[in-house]
């Protein structure tokens, strides 16, 4: 009984192209992760505006400075 070596999986052309495809997707993920969060973003005064969203502390109006006055 002659022992047929094993094939690679690699020889098949659906298995090539599902790893192409995932290789090309991961290296697209990784590029968007580099470019965009390279670093977490802190807002300016973040707690101080947090504090006042949460408390209710009144504050000026801007819609007031966005309004028009008539003419």
């Amino acid at each position: 009984m002659p022992q047929v070596p094993p094939q690679s999986p690699w020889r098949i052309p659906l298995v090539r192209e599902i790893g192409v495809i995932l290789l090309v997707k991961l290296a697209i993920l990784l590029t968007i992760k580099a470019v965009w969060f390279t670093e977490p973003t802190v807002p300016e005064n973040g707690t101080a505006r947090v504090s006042e969203r949460l408390l209710g502390t009144p504050q000026t109006s801007p819609a007031s400075l966005n309004e028009e006055e008539p003419r």
